[in-house]
């Protein structure tokens, strides 16, 4: 008889117990440290790529890349580590995962990593935004000098790929179509932007040519400059935003998404709330800003607790990963992968990836905002894996708003069995926020999906 069993393999992210902050969506993500964002727009979906503050860091302790993805801004989801500096065979180290960019081109997705010990910058290429990537030449793409970090990428209308970096010096390469390779020199900018640290983020908007970076030390806010060629000269035109003491660092991501424009960064909201003495554990957020006429942007205030507007709902109907959140509080997510054995010493067939929410405690709770019952709703069906049992409280619009509807979840000790279970809820209709509360003793059980019959 064949046995179903559930192997992990691997677990990331932290617990943050934070106090309820109503509509706050500032930081991003709450489930894990993150930093040095990375947007890319692909098949109408952002994907996000951050470096990764381990959860026991003190100084930076980064050993992987992380992926999240989201369709409306505010509700994003976990996709785990996305690639590390183990795809190296060439890097012994096990530290200094640091800020990445990913780009597609050729219907493939190149993804320049900074390497530890002044190794240099790496590259990986997948058939796949969500991976696997793979090195595809074994050595470093830029091995140049000790300022060979922060990586950004950009592809010309012409089709002539570049490639910046470097703290404190400021680099670029013209990349040649394979990007895996370059041809000319490395060009040291012989004038740097004023206020230029590191962190560069380069893009193009009607015909002109932006580099935003980290500007000034300590702390460091977000300049930027402006040029009418790919290779400069770079003209300082300002901050996007001042440097303020709630953040020693910043790294800026940027990206126009469905009319609208965005600037990515970090501060350290969450391990200042929870943490009396400064550790580098970083948490990405997300701020609108605009354009002037003349091109240059309108510079903003520090990154706010509210954070950006919703583009469009959640469809219920849909089965939704429960790692799919705008707010949370108090849980981790874990990997694992479901073998079907088929003896003793046989782990079998492979089944199944799973990427799910786990760390659930009574009190923990998922927001999921502007989620769209335009059909009503009977039924809820969640999947889940018990360890102690307990029940999620399905809240609308507040943490403490009307019940829509209770799982019960009265199975125990079955952690490596995945099952669905169903429950009624009062049918409503509209747009309404959800906040699936979690009651219990101990370690409630993993959480995998839901949807709404």
């Amino acid at each position: 008889m064949k046995k179903k069993v559930l192997i992990i393999v691997s677990i990331f992210t932290i617990a943050i117990n934070l106090p309820f902050t109503g509509n706050a969506q500032n930081p991003i993500i709450q489930t894990n440290y993150t930093a040095d964002p990375a947007p890319m727009v692909y098949n109408d979906t952002v994907f996000l790529y951050t470096s990764h503050d381990e959860d026991d860091a003190v100084g930076f302790k980064m050993k992987n890349w992380l992926l999240y993805t989201s369709t409306d801004m505010v509700n994003w989801t976990d996709h785990g580590v996305v690639a590390s500096l183990k795809d190296f065979k060439w890097v012994s180290s096990d530290n200094g995962a640091w800020a990445p960019q990913c780009i597609r081109r050729n219907n493939k997705f190149y993804m320049y990593c900074p390497v530890p010990n002044g190794l240099g910058i790496g590259v990986l290429v997948s058939d796949s935004p969500y991976g696997p990537f793979k090195d595809p030449i074994g050595k470093p793409l830029i091995k140049n000098s000790l300022d060979d970090i922060d990586p950004t990428v950009f592809i010309d209308d012409d089709g002539q790929a570049y490639l910046y970096w470097g703290n404190p010096n400021l680099y670029y390469v013209k990349l040649n179509e394979d990007m895996v390779s370059y041809s000319g020199e490395i060009v040291n900018v012989p004038t740097k932007p004023a206020n230029y640290q590191e962190g560069p983020w380069f893009w193009k908007r009607n015909g002109r040519y932006y580099l935003a970076y980290a500007s000034t030390c300590c702390p460091e806010g977000i300049g930027y400059a402006m040029s009418n060629s790919p290779t400069g000269p770079w003209k300082y035109k300002g901050m996007i935003m001042d440097g303020d003491r709630r953040s020693s660092g910043n790294h800026p991501g940027i990206i126009d998404y469905k009319g609208h424009s965005y600037v990515f960064g970090f501060n350290y909201a969450i391990s200042q709330r929870t943490m009396s003495k400064h550790y580098e554990r970083r948490s990405i957020c997300l701020e609108n800003f605009t354009y002037n006429a003349d091109g240059s942007i309108k510079k903003l205030p520090f990154w706010s607790t509210t954070g950006v507007k919703q583009l469009g709902t959640i469809n219920p109907y849909n089965r939704i990963e429960a790692e799919t959140m705008a707010f949370s509080e108090g849980l981790k997510t874990e990997s694992s992968t479901e073998w079907e054995r088929n003896t003793s010493w046989d782990q079998g067939k492979k089944i199944a990836d799973r990427f799910y929410v786990s760390s659930i405690h009574n009190g923990d709770y998922i927001k999921v905002q502007g989620v769209n019952f335009s059909k009503g709703a009977t039924s809820v069906d969640v999947s889940v894996a018990s360890l102690y049992g307990g029940k999620i409280e399905i809240h609308t619009d507040k943490i403490n708003g009307p019940i829509m509807g209770t799982v019960n979840i009265n199975i125990s000790g079955e952690g490596d069995v995945w099952k669905t279970i169903s429950a009624p809820v009062k049918n409503i209709h509209g747009v309404h926020d959800l906040y699936f509360v979690f009651r219990g003793e101990k370690e409630l059980f993993y959480f995998d999906w839901w949807k709404f019959q």
